[in-house]
């Protein structure tokens, strides 16, 4: 898959959103990276942005014990959710992700605006553009990147940051539906200006 040249950033204008890094999404089956491909290349990410100074926002997704926040509208392929339940520690951030300073969402679906605070925080911010990776490509990071799209911000796709439930899937999205909205890079690629040094 063909990537963008590198892209340069301006710190205090973006933000990392790493979408549904939890213990209970990472513990599926992924492709074409792995669980712990994703999470090397998220962590490096980061790094990155917090010694630049740019924001980190770690997204997770859940329900009540009752599950009357779910979505419950009638679809051909329902969620179905495992058996006795999930585990106590599914909505839970993979350990040592969460460092100080980052910002937490928790969503109750796909998508990481709808019902959340993160355009609020993000415009709080100032940010304009959003980096974006995590699980699954053609659910919460897409759905994600058509909400934000859509309010306006600059959109970076982080192409090894990112896995599906199939490699077919993955490389679907990144051909077809996310060049149309942002621009796609891999983790190496992602870079900030050089810091000038104070005379």
């Amino acid at each position: 898959m063909n990537a963008a040249a590198p892209i340069v950033l301006d710190p205090p204008a973006c933000a990392l959103v790493l979408i549904d890094l939890q213990k209970g999404v990472l513990s599926r089956p992924l492709a074409p990276y792995s669980a712990a491909a994703v999470m090397q290349n998220s962590r490096a990410l980061a790094e990155r942005f917090r010694a630049a100074g740019a924001a980190v926002v770690l997204v997770n997704v859940g329900w009540s014990a009752d599950g009357k926040d779910a979505l419950r509208a009638a679809v051909d392929q329902p969620f179905v959710p495992p058996v006795g339940g999930f585990p106590p520690d599914f909505m839970e951030l993979v350990d040592g992700l969460k460092q100080p300073g980052d910002l937490t969402i928790t969503k109750r679906q796909w998508g990481a605006f709808h019902g959340t605070e993160l355009d609020l925080q993000l415009r709080r911010r100032r940010v304009e553009t959003i980096v974006l990776g995590g699980i699954a490509t053609n659910f919460g990071v897409e759905s994600t990147a058509r909400q934000a799209w859509e309010h306006g911000y600059g959109v970076v796709f982080v192409e090894d940051a990112a896995s599906s439930l199939s490699a077919e899937l993955h490389h679907f999205a990144f051909q077809n539906i996310l060049p149309r909205l942002g621009r796609i890079t891999r983790a190496a690629d992602v870079s900030f200006p050089p810091v000038q040094a104070k005379s």
